[in-house]
């Protein structure tokens, strides 16, 4: 039997299974992890970043109020400047490309952010 000795850089490589909870670290492992300064704070800085992640997925963002115009002008401003480039250089089809672009981008924009609103939304209160 033979036994290699546990570094912090195999404990390195091991450990974000072991928090995942994917791999299980042997006795010499938990050993080394209980003695070592450098691999416990490694495993405090994996913890911290999955306590991060996990709140991340239950954040909602809500838009900001003048978001959706915004994208709207600027939706409108570039279409505008590729319409008139697609005048002076006598391309009508780019034009109406153009126009079709910035039209569906408008509509996923919209979409994005209703659909937004609907997850992050609160029920209408209630008369009493």
């Amino acid at each position: 039997m033979r036994f290699d000795a546990v570094t912090c850089e195999s404990v390195a490589a091991i450990l974000p299974g072991v928090i995942d909870g994917n791999e299980r670290a042997d006795r010499r492992v938990r050993k080394h992890v209980d003695s070592c300064l450098r691999c416990q704070a490694e495993l405090v800085q994996y913890r911290k970043l999955l306590k991060a992640l996990r709140q991340l997925r239950t954040e909602v963002l809500e838009p900001s109020p003048g978001m959706l115009s915004s994208i709207l002008a600027g939706l409108e401003e570039a279409g505008e400047r590729g319409a008139i480039r697609s005048l002076l250089s006598g391309h009508k089809a780019a034009y109406l490309g153009g126009l079709a672009v910035a039209t569906a981008a408008a509509g996923a924009a919209g979409a994005i952010i209703v659909v937004t609103r609907r997850r992050g939304g609160t029920a209408p209160a209630r008369a009493a």
